[in-house]
């Protein structure tokens, strides 16, 4: 199914009831529940129409196509179901129909799933020459050219018409590790209270661990962090196994399809050179001196001397300045007025509309997504807005993501309209990197710059050293499956310890990381979406880059990157962003970063020269 684009940021305390008008409109998908059953119904009957073209994809160009515009529709149909049912469970988690609704559709995925399963395998069995004729020969199937030259692009790792039915089938219970992670982490888990130092009590689930991780006073982190990691430290073993589980469900899928590794298998998705993963790996550990000079800054402007992992989130510095929901989209709007009219006239529309749900309520799904799946209505977005500079960062994060699916869906038929993670984050963080840059602008004071160029310090950590670390940690334990190696809990918390205290220059004196927090690996929901999470790190390098060449008025900069983001799937990812003049596969864009980075701390530096009497 259409995968959603997602941040981590964990749901907020619960506020009094939104206007309606915060709330997105499901209606705009289907306008009842009894008009999606029909719908659903509606496919169920249609997917054996698919059957009669089984061994005919040879038979000529305009079989083909008849085939080719079935099995595609069909498909958009099912995407629109399942956001529907993805949305309206994410609301509450907690509702038990919705997720009847959700597990409803995940079987007739599956069953789709098997249905086009002979596709692939009788592409290849007709043969390139004959498939490139049909292409060449019926303009109905341009829309169709890009995945089916994949398709032939994929001809070694794909298996015959029986063993990729069965392959197919295999997803009604491979999917099961992280359908038990999402249960026990948002809905399951026994989650401790505390008393902070003032009397309060901290209800420490994962909306309270972000709130409260970031105390002023350094005893109630340090409290936080024990107790939070303490619990899922309890979990060390079960977390084990249902990881080890996802990491054998990787391996199974990479090795039937002959490939030497999972990442190599799970690159193949998009045509990702290794190169890029690789190389990203060995430029952040050669960039680590760059995150130790920030934790070493940031010790320094907090007065700690001796830093410990639960010193990492408060802020830099204090800024007395809510951001209210009305508040945060104007600043969205005039942060991005650089990617030109066009940009700024469809954002509005899309920030104006009922597409984003927006604040927190009891039952609803943590974090920030954007739902692209609703090829012919429009992006939605879920947000739990807490009227922070989070909460508005988040917000043009989530709209990037959201333009980049709008522009698309635009500028590309269905079929080569559902674009990489490899791409999507760029069209996120580069949001990010405008919002920065207006905000120093409009900032009043040298303080308030401080606490932008702080976070902004923060953000390049979380989404480019962090997300690199994950993904160093994910390769490590997926070499370990496939050399015959076991992943329990245990086995787990020390190869993440390894990495955590490597990255956090705890050898050098930098930073303490305590055992408590090793179990953090167990918190991780991308590990479950495998070698996901290293597209965070090289989209942030290239959005940088990106972010760069527009706010610098370099000519045709704009351009470029709008014909990125409406390019949507209609060729290979790593070409695309290769296209617009950044090439991840070079150590180039992830020095660029760390030069970003230090020039953003020499900043600091000054403004805090300044300070001194």
């Amino acid at each position: 199914m259409m995968p959603l684009f997602t941040a981590t940021l964990p749901a907020a305390e619960p506020v009094a009831a939104p206007d309606p008008a915060a709330v997105w409109d499901l209606t705009q998908l289907y306008q009842d529940e009894a008009a999606y059953r029909a719908a659903r119904d509606r496919l169920s009957a249609d997917l054996p129409k698919i059957k009669p073209y089984q061994g005919r994809l040879g038979e000529s160009a305009a079989t083909l196509r008849a085939a080719m515009d079935l099995i595609y529709g069909l498909r958009k149909d099912l995407y629109r179901l399942a956001v529907y049912a993805s949305l309206s469970s994410d609301e509450n988690t907690r509702n038990a129909p919705a997720m009847e609704r959700q597990q409803e559709l995940e079987m007739i995925d599956t069953e789709f799933s098997k249905a086009v399963s002979f596709v692939d395998p009788e592409l290849l069995g007709v043969g390139a020459e004959k498939i490139k004729a049909y292409l060449a020969s019926e303009p109905g199937l341009a829309q169709y050219r890009f995945p089916i030259l994949d398709t032939l692009r994929n001809a070694p790792h794909t298996l015959g018409t029986e063993a990729e039915g069965v392959l197919s089938a295999t997803g009604m219970v491979t999917d099961a590790p992280g359908s038990i992670y999402g249960i026990l982490a948002n809905a399951d888990m026994p989650w401790p209270t505390i008393k902070l130092a003032d009397g309060t009590e901290a209800h420490l689930d994962q909306a309270g661990y972000a709130k409260w991780r970031s105390a002023a006073n350094r005893a109630d982190r340090e409290a936080v962090f024990r107790a939070f990691w303490g619990k899922w430290a309890e979990y060390e073993r079960t977390c084990g196994v249902t990881l080890f589980s996802k990491v054998k469900v990787d391996w199974f899928r990479a090795s039937v399809r002959k490939y030497p590794t999972s990442v190599a298998a799970a690159l193949a998705r998009d045509n990702v050179p290794e190169s890029v993963y690789r190389t990203l790996v060995a430029e952040t550990n050669a960039n680590l001196p760059t995150l130790h000079r920030y934790f070493k800054l940031r010790g320094r402007m907090l007065g700690v001397s001796d830093l410990h992992y639960w010193d990492i989130y408060p802020p830099l510095v204090k800024l007395d300045k809510k951001f209210s929901y009305a508040q945060s989209k104007e600043l969205t709007l005039a942060a991005v007025k650089p990617l030109g009219a066009e940009y700024v006239t469809e954002i509005t529309a899309c920030l104006n509309g009922r597409y984003t749900h927006v604040y927190p309520q009891p039952g609803k799904r943590s974090g920030a997504y954007m739902n692209p799946g609703a090829y012919d209505v429009h992006p939605f977005v879920l947000l739990n807005h807490n009227d922070d500079y989070e909460g508005l960062t988040t917000l043009a994060h989530e709209w990037g993501h959201g333009m980049h699916s709008q522009l698309t869906n635009r500028a590309q038929p269905f079929a080569t309209s559902d674009y990489s993670t490899f791409v999507a984050e760029i069209a996120s963080t580069l949001n990010e990197a405008l919002v920065l840059e207006h905000m120093l602008k409009v900032a009043k004071d040298d303080e308030e710059r401080l606490f932008y160029l702080g976070s902004a310090l923060e953000g390049l950590r979380g989404t480019f050293f962090r997300q690199a670390m994950f993904a160093e940690f994910e390769l490590r334990i997926h070499e370990e499956v496939e050399k015959g190696g076991a992943l329990t809990g245990k086995k787990l918390t020390q190869i993440y310890a390894d990495i955590l205290r490597r990255y956090h220059g705890e050898a050098v004196g930098v930073l303490k990381i305590d055992d408590i927090v090793t179990t953090e690996w167990a918190y991780i929901p991308h590990f479950y979406r495998g070698f996901y999470v290293y597209q965070y790190a090289t989209s942030i390098a290239a959005s940088q880059l990106f972010a760069e060449r527009i706010l610098k008025g370099e000519p045709g900069a704009v351009d470029t990157y709008l014909t990125l983001l409406k390019a949507g799937g209609s060729d290979y990812p790593y070409e695309l962003v290769k296209r617009a003049g950044v090439d991840l596969a070079t150590p180039a864009p992830y020095r660029a970063l760390a030069a970003r980075m230090n020039r953003i701390m020499d900043q600091i530096e000054a403004i805090l020269a300044k300070k001194k009497p």
